[in-house]
């Protein structure tokens, strides 16, 4: 059976050993120095591991371009202090690492990215978003059951995302979670900006997730997981004494239409394939 075979049936794919360990180290250590380098003094924005009750502020809505940062919702003292040094407080930095930054744009275009792409079909498909995920030990929240195609969607859902692991991701310290063939189900909710001001979901499929015979995603570092944009998946707290970093990066077809309305907007036309 083909790559691109095991991904139309299962809607995700496990590749074990995609990148080194120096090209993973490479991304941990840049992200370390990203930052070491980021003033939060005066605008510290969390991201709520709930993407139902995220707080959709300017900072947030206007990242899409950017590389910005983003706090675990307990980082802060109740004066505005951080708890812990601001390495062990980000939830996650986003999201045009790949196109701002060349450390990230190398690993997001590395050769073999190129021939996987080419594999599944979809070489001309644009790098939209990128994220490195921190998962820190003991506070790494938990991201609940969610669809990609949620919140990059397009007309015909093209989303296609590519997760890799910067270290063991393992059930105790928040592996992912998917079922095999839960692609094959109906898109449940569009996240978009509103026409007043934020965010809204707007709700195609008010059926829940069917949640039985979800499997984790237990990978070594250096393992690449494609994902559907339809498969349902989520990851649990870690609650171990040891991080789970990641870096996630999600691709659209050039051909599907993007709706204006989309909370993450980039000029499509600036946008370059993997």
């Amino acid at each position: 059976m083909t790559q691109l075979e095991q991904f139309q049936r299962d809607g995700f794919l496990i590749l074990e050993g995609f990148n080194s360990d120096s090209e993973c180290d490479a991304l941990m250590t840049r992200a370390a120095e990203l930052s070491t380098g980021f003033d939060y003094t005066g605008h510290p924005s969390v991201f709520q591991t709930s993407e139902q009750t995220r707080t959709s502020d300017d900072y947030f809505l206007d990242s899409g371009g950017r590389i910005s940062f983003f706090f675990e919702k307990d980082a802060f003292t109740t004066d505005g202090k951080l708890k812990n040094t601001i390495e062990l407080s980000l939830n996650k930095i986003g999201h045009a690492l790949h196109d701002l930054d060349p450390v990230y744009n190398n690993f997001s275009r590395s050769p073999q990215m190129k021939r996987l792409a080419a594999e599944l079909g979809i070489a001309d498909s644009l790098l939209i978003q990128s994220m490195h995920i921190f998962k820190h030990a003991a506070i790494g929240g938990v991201v609940d059951v969610h669809q990609d195609s949620t919140f990059l969607y397009t007309e015909p859902l093209s989303c296609v995302g590519f997760w890799f692991a910067l270290e063991d991701a393992t059930v105790d310290n928040g592996c992912m979670w998917a079922k095999p063939g839960g692609h094959q189900t109906a898109l449940r909710s569009w996240f978009h900006r509103s026409d007043a001001s934020g965010t809204e979901f707007k709700i195609f499929d008010p059926s829940p997730i069917d949640m039985t015979d979800m499997i984790p995603l237990e990978v070594k570092k250096g393992a690449c997981i494609v994902l559907d944009g339809l498969l349902p998946h989520y990851s649990l707290p870690n609650t171990s004494d040891r991080s789970r970093q990641a870096y996630a990066i999600h691709t659209i077809s050039p051909n599907a239409h993007y709706p204006v309305q989309n909370w993450l907007r980039r000029n499509l036309s600036e946008l370059s394939p993997i």
